[in-house]
């Protein structure tokens, strides 16, 4: 169940991240403006992620030894992959802003 529940919640997350990208690209505000505002959220959101990514692998190692921590380190490590794709494609992201912007 916690395996469907995390797989839902960064299946969301990734969604909402990339409609939200989408659709300020459309935005009525000058492609500078958009862009930067983008990059800047884009960042916010990237350390977040990491720091995630970084609590998961830490309560990882905290947790005792039983037959559910075995089932939790399969969910820890299956969100931090996918964790670590998303901020992949937010570095994508950032990148491709960036070059528009000519920075």
């Amino acid at each position: 169940m916690a395996s469907k529940t995390t797989t839902g919640i960064l299946c969301f997350a990734g969604g909402a991240l990339t409609g939200a990208a989408l659709g300020l690209l459309y935005a009525p505000e000058t492609g500078t403006e958009t862009r930067s505002w983008l990059s800047y959220q884009l960042e916010k959101y990237r350390s977040v992620l990491a720091d995630l990514t970084d609590s998961l692998v830490t309560s990882r190692d905290m947790a005792g030894p039983s037959s559910a921590k075995t089932e939790g380190q399969r969910v820890i490590s299956d969100a931090k992959s996918k964790a670590e794709q998303l901020l992949g494609d937010v570095d994508q992201l950032i990148n491709q802003i960036n070059s528009r912007k000519g920075v």
